[in-house]
């Protein structure tokens, strides 16, 4: 089995694919003021197994919600939750990459993307998706963020590596406002987003992952990665987190 589909069965059954939470979710559109009463066009872009999806069709009654992910495996899952959870016909879902939307110029009143635009980069993403929103509409994105000024070494070169496009907050506030947008929110995601509702759930399936595929090379090099990552975190978390970005189309 490939890189890729050793980490989609590692993810798959994860409620979700990165650091989150449910009262974050509502705490952003909150900020965002969001009408809850109107039929508003959504879409979540590189929304996984839906965590993000699932909700906002939860809070967003009459909304019509376009889940987008690559992967089909994640659209899977998505698809049955949403079922159990009876707000499947609020939500249509699109295998495609996020950098070959074919959304109408105008067409979404808000776009939504938690704990992925970095696959094609935030300035890029900002930039390129704007046109798909209506005047006035709202952009809500989790970015990986500095927290503080200066940071170890160790952590520096790692998410350098890893993410070139990291920054302070005031940098990535400062390419919306170039990019034509109002910015009207921001937090950053608390340690609990990334602990509890992430990394302990990840390692907590690590010893089944291994076993389906025979503790092989690939796979154990998988979960070493994914403990580096978490061994960061544990140590370094003040330094870095996920930054929630809330912002109004102008102009």
């Amino acid at each position: 089995m490939d890189h890729l589909n050793l980490l989609i069965d590692l993810h798959r059954d994860g409620l979700r694919q990165g650091p989150g939470g449910d009262a974050e979710t509502e705490l952003a559109l909150q900020l965002a003021g969001v009408d809850r009463t109107v039929p508003l066009k959504v879409a979540d872009i590189g929304c996984g197994t839906g965590a993000s999806s699932l909700l906002l069709a939860r809070l967003l009654g009459n909304a019509r919600i376009t889940a987008v992910d690559l992967l089909p495996d994640f659209l899977d899952v998505l698809k049955s939750r949403a079922r159990k959870l009876r707000v499947a016909e609020a939500i249509t879902t699109c295998a495609c990459s996020m950098d070959t939307l074919s959304f109408a110029e105008e067409e979404l009143d808000v776009i939504w993307s938690e704990g992925a635009i970095y696959n094609i980069g935030f300035a890029r993403g900002i930039a390129e998706w704007r046109r798909f929103l209506k005047p006035g509409g709202l952009l809500v994105v989790s970015e990986i963020t500095w927290t503080t000024a200066s940071r170890p070494t160790q952590l520096q070169q790692h998410w350098q590596t890893e993410y070139p496009e990291i920054d302070l907050a005031s940098a990535k506030i400062g390419l919306l406002e170039q990019h034509g947008y109002a910015p009207i929110g921001y937090f950053v995601l608390p340690q609990h987003c990334w602990l509890d509702h992430y990394y302990r759930p990840l390692q907590a399936r690590f010893n089944d992952f291994l076993d389906r595929h025979g503790h092989s090379e690939a796979a154990r090099a998988i979960v070493s990665a994914e403990e580096h990552e978490i061994l960061l975190y544990e140590t370094h978390g003040a330094h870095f987190g996920y930054g929630v970005y809330i912002a109004r189309k102008v102009g």
